[in-house]
């Protein structure tokens, strides 16, 4: 991380889709080769499967120059691989991902501002994506909630409904743990309670999501928890 731009300077990944062979062992035989060019798998996914074989996307770290071409080269010389290619790595093309899950109503406000804030920051090369899913029902949102910790890339959770608390407010601590940032709309219930922010305007909700993540934007999400706005 650069200290004086707040940007991650970190190398971007070595983004591959490796088509193989669908059958038993090809993911290890595809890890070993990994392994032996001592680049480390930060991120792996079945990105297509078919009759005839599978794609498999991988990112890579610790791979660079040379190294990515003799890693690539090993890759294709293994019988049960078709092709490889690379790519251009999913935090390259979309960033970092807010999720918003509520009611359809208040879901679609949230966005309005959030995509409007977004647009802003990725026309300067940033990259921040916005997901949404509308939801009804305590077990519903609490389990979009605690899978908001398990998705590639999502740095924050806006939770945009009416009524929300129970369970839903345990998931957000749970969550909150683990390193999402959660922002709420003022809303009865004990969700509010929980989450680091609580905005009472839908649209200024989703434009603060932004902001709080954005590495360019001037805005500590730490000096503002627990405040309602």
């Amino acid at each position: 991380m650069n200290e004086a731009t707040g940007r991650d300077t970190r190398p971007a990944p070595l983004a591959l889709m490796v088509r193989t062979l669908d059958e038993p062992g090809a993911l290890h035989a595809l890890t070993r080769v990994i392994l032996e060019h001592r680049a480390n798998i930060t991120y792996v996914d079945i990105a297509e499967r078919r009759e005839d074989g599978s794609t498999v996307y991988f990112e890579l770290e610790d791979v660079t120059g040379g190294a990515a071409e003799a890693l690539i080269g090993d890759l294709e010389m293994l019988e049960i691989v078709q092709a490889v290619e690379r790519a251009p790595s999913f935090a390259k093309v979309y960033g970092k991902r807010i999720i918003v899950i509520g009611g359809g109503a208040q879901v679609g406000q949230v966005v309005v501002g959030a995509v409007a804030e977004a647009d802003r920051h990725n026309i300067r090369g940033e990259r921040i994506s916005v997901d949404t899913i509308p939801l009804v029902g305590e077990e519903n949102l609490a389990s979009a909630a605690r899978a908001v910790a398990r998705l590639p890339r999502a740095v924050a959770l806006v939770l945009a409904g009416a009524l929300m608390g129970g369970e839903v407010a345990r998931a957000v601590r749970e969550i909150r743990e683990k390193g999402i940032v959660v922002l709420s709309l003022n809303m009865p219930g004990s969700v509010p309670d929980a989450a680091d922010l609580v905005v009472t305007d839908p649209v200024q909700c989703g434009v603060m999501a932004v902001m709080a993540v954005s590495e360019s934007a001037r805005f500590d999400i730490s000096r503002h928890r627990g405040r309602r706005y």
